[in-house]
């Protein structure tokens, strides 16, 4: 933290710093204003073995946690140590690749868990990204250099990755509404490198779940033809607030409409038309029907791929715990824009609260797959 370095004991020195409350190229510039010669910050549990590029103030690097213990051992057992700080370049085909952020926002969703977030993986981790010449490259008062371009990490790069995909999809379909634009980036998404093993999870060394990749990392070439998508129109939308209670009043804020919900038509949080599956098993409610909790969502699926074709579907579920079964299992369609839907029923045994379980939804072809993630949770 600021002022917390002795500068006697500091300068001509490399500074080992761990990272953590405060921001990373600040404490290369609290070691730069003691007078130390250069930064090694290494990563504790909180972030093991993930690289973020900063644009230091003073010479520096970032290591992952397992090196970063090494140095500390050598640093406390050595009475000389010494260090140098070399660039070896830019470096290609590191792997795995991609992994998800330590940062990245992950679920359940906490606000209506019905609904599973993250929707999707995008690139956000060391961005070359455009800069305003109004601070320096790393936003602290003290920097005084100016540039036009910045490696920033973060949403704010996976956010206009995504939007420039979108606007790409929408350029090629102009008729597609974003909910089918949306639909098509999620259901073409991959989960899994090409030698079969999940993405992984830098926040834990271990394979990510749906609550860490969503529907996956985007594939752009393959969302340009996704054959099927779930679109969802303005009724959709507002039937999905009648279903989360919400008054007339609070609807009419955000559709402009007067009308209100239908007392007498039964509204499902879990009917929207929404790409992924997610479902909720209330505590307690294991205990009826034999042990077994049921629930019950139906899709309805748009024909993009122009021509006709047929589709057949298939379920996976992680656990045994939960069974997936679709009806109809065959789709089949003979024209553009023609909408056929189905039904899931979920059946979910007794599992301790706090207990996740995921799965996925695959309707196919031949030729393409339209994937969709699932998600249970008691």
């Amino acid at each position: 933290m600021p002022g917390t370095l002795i500068p006697e004991m500091v300068k001509g020195k490399l500074v080992l710093c761990d990272r953590g409350v405060n921001a990373r190229v600040q404490k290369g510039s609290v070691v730069k204003e003691a007078g130390g010669a250069g930064m090694v910050l290494t990563n504790t549990a909180a972030n093991g073995e993930e690289l973020v590029a900063d644009a230091h103030l003073l010479p520096a690097t970032t290591v992952g946690q397992k090196a970063g213990d090494e140095i500390r051992k050598y640093v406390i057992s050595d009475s000389s140590p010494t260090a140098t700080i070399l660039f070896e370049g830019t470096k290609l085909g590191i792997e795995p690749s991609p992994v998800v952020a330590s940062f990245s926002s992950r679920g359940p969703n906490t606000i209506t868990p019905e609904i599973l977030k993250p929707d999707i993986l995008a690139p956000g981790v060391n961005i070359l990204a455009g800069w305003s010449g109004a601070v320096g490259p790393t936003g602290l008062p003290d920097d005084s250099r100016r540039v036009e371009f910045n490696i920033i990490s973060g949403t704010s790069m996976s956010c206009p990755h995504v939007s420039g995909l979108a606007a790409l999809l929408k350029a090629a379909h102009p008729n597609w509404s974003p909910a089918a634009i949306k639909s098509a980036l999620m259901t073409t998404a991959y989960t899994a490198y090409k030698n079969g093993k999940i993405i992984e999870d830098l926040a834990t060394g271990n394979p990510s779940t749906p609550f860490d990749h969503g529907a996956g990392h985007v594939d752009p070439v393959s969302a340009l033809n996704p054959g099927l998508v779930y679109d969802i129109s303005a009724d959709d939308y507002f039937d999905f607030l009648c279903a989360l209670n919400y008054t007339a009043a609070q609807i009419q804020v955000v559709t402009k409409r007067t009308t209100g919900c239908d007392s007498t038509k039964k509204y499902s949080v879990g009917d929207l038309n929404y790409p992924s599956f997610a479902v909720v098993v209330p505590s307690g409610s294991s205990s009826k029907s034999g042990g077994a909790t049921v629930v019950k969502q139906t899709r309805t699926l748009t024909n993009v791929g122009g021509e006709s074709s047929t589709y057949k579907v298939s379920t996976f579920s992680d656990n045994k715990s939960v069974q997936i079964s679709v009806v109809p299992q065959t789709l089949s369609f003979s024209q553009v824009n023609e909408k056929k839907s189905y039904t899931v029923t979920f059946t979910a045994a007794s599992m301790p609260v706090n207990s996740n379980a995921f799965g996925r939804i695959e309707w196919s072809d031949g030729k393409r797959v339209v994937g969709s993630t699932v998600a249970v949770s008691w």
